[in-house]
């Protein structure tokens, strides 16, 4: 049950993420970053995803790993974004308590995972 809501909030946050790419292109011409963050944000889902269909416990462990790492990356081009102030304080804020949020199922469910192998 927590994988649904994770692939939910996950492909919400997706969403979210293309919509705010869509954004940096179109209103701060920007293009770099953006395009960076349109790859990690949307590969969290597709990896929990992935995750879910692994052939073994140590595979879906791994891929729940790399999703964990994408993660990561995403949370720092959000706070870079908002640093750098190509999006403002109140949009970096509810995109990076979203990331945060995923991020925390993400390690509860890998350490999970762990627990359950042993």
């Amino acid at each position: 049950m927590k994988e649904n809501l994770l692939i939910d909030k996950s492909i919400f946050f997706a969403s979210r993420i293309i919509k705010l790419h869509q954004y940096l292109i179109k209103t701060k011409k920007e293009t770099i970053i953006s395009k960076q963050i349109v790859r990690s944000g949307t590969s969290i889902g597709a990896n929990i995803n992935e995750a879910n269909y692994g052939q073994s416990k140590a595979d879906f462990i791994s891929k729940m790993h790399i999703a964990l790492k994408e993660t990561a990356e995403t949370e720092y081009w959000l706070k870079l974004l908002t640093m750098s102030e190509y999006i403002n304080e109140d949009m970096g804020k509810s995109l990076l308590n979203d990331c945060l949020e995923i991020k925390r199922i993400l390690v509860a469910s890998i350490n999970t995972a762990k627990d359950n192998v042993k």
